[in-house]
């Protein structure tokens, strides 16, 4: 046994090193920069507390990038789980072209981050982007602009490059849930005469239960830390309207060069998803307690 041990031990050790050097080092590094003024242009370091953490309570662009963050987040999420949810609905039916509509679905999800951006930046483009075009077509010319360049809409752009690029990925994984049911649970119901709305209710949702949990805690982390949308759509403009916490972290650090406070940024990141997550596993447990 204590040989199965060791070997246990030493098979795991390449991968326990892995994630020391990349993740627990950074990590704790990051957190004790953001108590120092470290800045790239300055040679000296000092231990300032929390100085840059009560200098974030009265930055106005932390607050705003913060409100962003997290309606992006709940927006997305929410209607992520909404679409995708209705998608493998319709993947799971027997209609015609269904099996070449399942081939091609997942190619918003494997096309590069920057293509997608340089092909929504394109239709949303004054005079000659697809939008624009539809618009004037249907005599709503007066409406030509550029859409990200609209303080009013442009987080809403955004949040749209998010569900054409993931909702495929829900809609197969709920495809792959709901497929896994026993056919014989639907069977049943429909001899006591349930109906389609009660069968999605009472069959459907709980058989993909597990899998609704696990998409809506991994796409909560992914958009909430999401970098490349914003910044190479908008840079966080215009006029911060689409600034949010991953791209201010970036402004802070590579180009104020002040590591110091750009770390506490992202320490109070850190400690809003543990929050989140801490929150997400109480109310799981005491639902499956309950059962």
């Amino acid at each position: 046994m204590e040989h199965t041990q060791r070997q246990g031990l030493l098979l795991l050790t390449p991968a326990l090193l892995v994630i020391g050097v990349f993740t627990v080092y950074p990590l704790a590094d990051g957190l004790r920069m953001a108590f120092t003024n470290k800045h790239l242009l300055k040679d000296v370091t000092e231990w300032v507390g929390l100085e840059n953490f009560i200098r974030l309570a009265s930055d106005e662009i932390f607050w705003i990038s913060l409100w962003h963050s997290v309606l992006l987040t709940t927006v997305v999420v929410i209607l992520q789980l909404i679409f995708g949810l209705i998608l493998a609905m319709t993947m799971n039916q027997k209609l015609p072209g269904m099996g070449l509509f399942k081939s091609i679905i997942m190619a918003s999800w494997v096309i590069p981050v920057a293509a997608t951006v340089i092909m929504f930046k394109f239709m949303a483009q004054p005079d000659i982007g697809f939008i624009n075009i539809v618009l004037k077509s249907v005599g709503l010319e007066h409406l030509n602009k550029y859409w990200f360049g609209d303080p009013d809409v442009a987080l809403a752009f955004i949040s749209i490059l998010h569900l054409w690029r993931n909702v495929p990925f829900y809609g197969v994984a709920f495809l792959a849930a709901m497929q896994a049911i026993p056919k014989s649970h639907y069977q049943s119901a429909e001899i006591d005469g349930a109906g389609e709305w009660s069968k999605f209710l009472h069959i459907t949702l709980p058989g993909i239960r597990t899998m609704i949990i696990v998409m809506v805690t991994i796409h909560v982390l992914w958009t909430f830390n999401n970098f490349d949308f914003v910044y190479l759509t908008t840079g966080g403009g215009p006029v911060n309207s689409t600034d949010i916490l991953p791209v201010y972290v970036y402004r802070q650090c590579w180009t104020s060069y002040t590591l110091g406070y750009g770390a506490s940024i992202g320490t109070v990141m850190l400690l809003l998803l543990m929050i989140y997550f801490i929150i997400y596993i109480r109310i799981y447990d005491n639902r499956e307690a309950a059962r």
